[in-house]
């Protein structure tokens, strides 16, 4: 009675973490789906300056070693990694993406990308979709204004 008991902890130890870890990060070959609950979903936080000054400290710890420093996509991990990354000052690049779609890949990680999940409370993921998005505008601004204003 005491082998079995023993062997069934011995599969519970060892099977346990084995299907914890399969429902955190789908297979490759997964189709990666936003929810469309999510996808519809409005940003309830306004880019003010000071939530965006919290947002670029997040981003300069969490974001900039992949998607660098000023959002070309150039950061030094993914280069590291040999990751061909978006630039985010393009305005097309996100052009077709909503902002509970960004929040949703923020949250829950991407690919190699991994996600804020718990760490960020949803309005500092919100302010950061925010700070994403503003990199097109600043790029954006110069392009708009007519020669020799």
């Amino acid at each position: 009675m005491w082998k079995a008991l023993i062997a069934m902890s011995a599969l519970t130890v060892v099977w346990i973490p084995a299907t914890l870890g399969q429902d955190q990060k789908p297979s490759d070959k997964t189709e990666f789906k936003v929810p469309p609950e999510i996808a519809k979903q409005t940003n309830p936080v306004k880019p003010t300056a000071a939530a965006l000054a919290q947002a670029k400290k997040t981003y300069g710890f969490d974001c900039a070693m992949c998607h660098g420093k000023d959002g070309d996509g150039k950061g030094d991990l993914a280069a590291d990694m040999k990751l061909q990354l978006g630039d985010y000052r393009d305005p097309t690049l996100l052009k077709g993406k909503t902002d509970g779609e960004l929040f949703y890949i923020i949250q829950k990680g991407k690919g190699d990308m991994p996600g804020e999940g718990d760490r960020a409370k949803p309005d500092d993921i919100w302010s950061l979709v925010n700070y994403i998005r503003s990199f097109a505008k600043k790029e954006a601004a110069p392009k708009d204004k007519a020669p020799g204003s």
